[in-house]
């Protein structure tokens, strides 16, 4: 343990994924007080796994950071629902005393071509992806003000940033979150609230596994310039730098962790 989020309380929506679950191993082992969030069923998200397997790796997650020496705990989330942000705000606030960081993590990803989209698939990956991040700020900055300031991570991504010639509502949520990020930054820099956005890029998880055909992966992967998807540790250090003080002359701004993706 080094110590970059020594007795910092963070809550963690999606723990249960591959993402979600790296950031509060490593944070843990960084001194944070991890709060772990997840929906407790979950076929939408990753519909090849069993609909409780995630809440239970989140389960596992807690055991495992409690076993080595660090503090968590589990609390059930669905990001779409006011009523359980406030409710995982409480119990974060109940176990350690404050609430320090947000990773705004949650989300889904269909890789669809705009023929294919529905009205209800559409509803539902803006509730998830873009409402589930405003629900998130509005729940958290009450408590972060109490305590005089916070770090919010807010998750986009690189198709937040450039087309991708599929996918159209996953990248219209994204470029939402970029810019929902941006005004919450401006209305909250005065309360000490830092509030930035990750833009990760192709990355191997639970989450692209489950939503991406593999016949696909190949072609995606010839699209960045490092040749290789990115690994969850690799965007978890940038969500510590964010939640860190090391950061804390950044506010409103895209953290990009893409291979170079972006970069043509």
């Amino acid at each position: 343990m080094t110590g970059r989020l020594e007795n910092k309380v963070i809550l963690i929506s999606g723990a249960g994924g591959g993402l979600g679950n790296e950031q509060a191993r490593l944070m843990a082992k960084e001194g944070a007080k991890i709060v772990a969030a997840n929906l407790q069923e979950d076929p939408i998200i990753a519909p090849n796994q069993p609909s409780d397997s995630l809440w239970k790796r989140t389960l596992t997650l807690v055991d495992d950071i409690n076993h080595n020496g660090g503090e968590a705990i589990a609390v059930p989330l669905d990001v779409t629902k006011e009523e359980d942000w406030i409710s995982a705000v409480a119990e974060s606030e109940n176990k350690f005393g404050r609430l320090d960081v947000l990773s705004n993590n949650a989300g889904i990803y269909y890789h669809i071509g705009l023929l294919e989209h529905t009205v209800e698939k559409f509803h539902q990956i803006v509730d998830i992806n873009q409402l589930g991040v405003l629900l998130g700020m509005k729940s958290v900055i009450p408590s972060m003000q109490r305590v005089g300031g916070g770090s919010i991570i807010n998750f986009a991504s690189i198709y937040g940033i450039s087309g991708a010639g599929f996918s159209t509502a996953y990248q219209s949520t994204k470029g939402a979150v970029r810019l929902m990020t941006k005004s919450a930054a401006m209305e909250f820099v005065a309360d000490n609230i830092r509030i930035n956005a990750i833009c990760p890029g192709m990355f191997d998880t639970n989450l692209f596994e489950s939503s991406v055909p593999k016949e696909d992966w190949d072609s995606m992967i010839s699209l960045v310039p490092m040749k290789r998807f990115g690994k969850p540790h690799e965007i978890a250090y940038g969500v510590i730098f964010l939640a860190s003080d090391e950061s804390s002359f950044m506010t409103g701004a895209d953290l990009v962790i893409d291979g170079g993706y972006t970069c043509p």
